[in-house]
This record gives C-alpha cells, structure tokens and sequence, in this order.
C-alpha cells in the first residue's frame, strides 16, 4: 500500500468539493482531483477471482481521501451510460422539466429491446428499471445548450455534450473516470453539489437501494454497449451512521451475463474495507 500523490495546487480543493473557479471541466483529467490517494493492489484479488479487468475507486467523503484499485484506470474516462441518470435527474429536477420523482414521463410508444421498458413511468421507477427511452425523453426536454451548463456547473468529467441531445451519455462524447464519479457521488451525497437541497434530495431517495444494521447503500449500474470493450459501472455510496464513503467501479463488460459481477466486486471491495 502506498501514497499516490497528486502535484496539482488546487487538488486539496476540489478533493474537499470547495470550488475551482474557471478550472472544471479540464482536459487533463481526474488528476487534478485529489491531492492524497491510496492504491489497494491487494484488492485487486477481487477482480481476479471474477475473470475480469477493471478498477475500484473509493472516497471518504469526511477526510476527503481515495483509495484506489489500479489507479491508471481508475484516473481514464469512460462512457457514464446509465450512471448519468443520477446526474440526469439533478438536471431534470433543477431545469424544471420534472416536476418530481412522481411525475409520470412518457417513453414514446416504440418498440423496446427491454419489454418493461415500453410504458410511461415516474422517474423514481425509471432510475430503479434503468428506462432509456423515458431519460431519453427527459434529455429532449432539458437540450443541448442546458447540458453545457449544467455539465461545468457540476464539473461533471469532460462536460462534453456534442449534438446528440439522446445519445451523448451512451455513446460519448460524455467520459468520466471512476475517480471523479466517486467525487461525485460523494458530494451528492452530503448534498454539497451545487444545485438545490430538494432536488439532492429527492435524488437521493431514488437512489436508494438497501439498509442493513444502521448502514444505507445507495447506488447505480450502468452498461457502455457503444464502445470497445463494453464498459460496466456501479457507482453510489453507503452511509453508515452519518459516515459517507462513496465509490465507483468499472469492468470490461462483454456479456449481459457479467453484470452482476459489478455488484459483487464492489461488495467485497468494501467489506474488505469495513464499510
């Protein structure tokens, strides 16, 4: 186990969630985010053990620390895919263009590859199912030019929308390292985002998935079917008693058949952890 150390002036900083002024966004990448890091080789058995080649990333939201499971990869952008629905719904709730987690959002009638996909639904259902065609909806509503905005007003991994207002979170341009998506949830989840208490809140709600002796975990999966190799995620948090830990994994993901592989590696990870 060893420091990985960051040079940046302003890491401390945006470790801590405190602004970076005219800094989000950049191009160097998550470098910039922490000024302490940890690298766990030795939890790289839980990868192994599955067949599979990814990267854990886990941030104390109290003392502001990663700890970090092959740190190249965990500092490399990839596609969000369905991760970007918690960022989604922030945007749809501060935008306006939902009212709330009840409001029931139309998926457009068409064909669906996913059967419970084809019929309208409230976004609190369609983050839990991963409805495509329903944030899909959500993403016409918001446009283009407010992505912009609110993707650098969240400093939210490369802030790149692009033009495809319903594909740009599948498909790229949007890339965020595991690094800054653990950052991210980690301020979503002491409500430090720079949006609206209410709509951290609401968000929080639907993000919540199981609550064992006093621990809450909180989460979302996501699946890059456009890019080579497919991409899995699993990012969210586990409160445990008021103490934050927030984390992001992502494996090369081939096959449907792998997804709960994401689950169960990050599980281990964060036993092992005692989180």
């Amino acid at each position: 186990m060893y420091k990985w150390g960051m040079q940046h002036p302003l890491t401390r900083r945006a470790a801590l969630g405190m602004p970076i002024g005219g800094l989000a966004c950049l191009a160097s990448g998550p470098g910039t985010l922490a000024a302490d890091m940890v690298e766990r080789a030795d939890l790289q058995t839980a990868f192994e053990k599955q067949g599979v080649t990814g990267t854990f990333a886990s941030y104390d939201v109290g003392d502001g620390r990663f700890l970090v499971v092959n740190p190249r990869r965990a500092s490399t952008r990839f596609v969000p895919a369905s991760t970007f629905k918690i960022t989604n719904s922030l945007i749809a709730l501060e935008t306006g263009v939902v009212k709330d987690e009840n409001e029931i959002i139309p998926f457009g009638g068409q064909p669906q590859q996913v059967k419970q996909w084809a019929r309208d639904m409230s976004m609190r259902e369609a983050i839990a199912m991963s409805n495509v065609p329903v944030y899909q909806e959500i993403a016409r509503r918001v446009g283009v030019e407010r992505y912009r905005y609110w993707l650098k007003r969240l400093d939210y991994g490369n802030c790149q929308v692009g033009e495809a207002v319903e594909r740009f979170w599948l498909d790229g341009p949007l890339a965020i390292s595991a690094i800054e998506l653990a950052r991210f949830a980690g301020r979503l989840s002491q409500g430090s985002l720079p949006v609206s208490e209410r709509s951290q809140t609401i968000v929080r709600s639907i993000l919540k998935l199981e609550e064992t002796n006093g621990r809450t975990l909180y989460g979302k999966t996501g699946w890059a079917t456009s890019t080579s190799p497919k991409v899995g995620w699993w990012t969210g948090w586990v409160d445990d008693r008021g103490k934050l830990t927030a984390f992001s994994l992502n494996i090369d993901m081939p096959r449907i058949e792998d997804a709960p592989k994401r689950l169960s590696i990050a599980k281990a990870i964060l036993a092992r952890l005692g989180v």
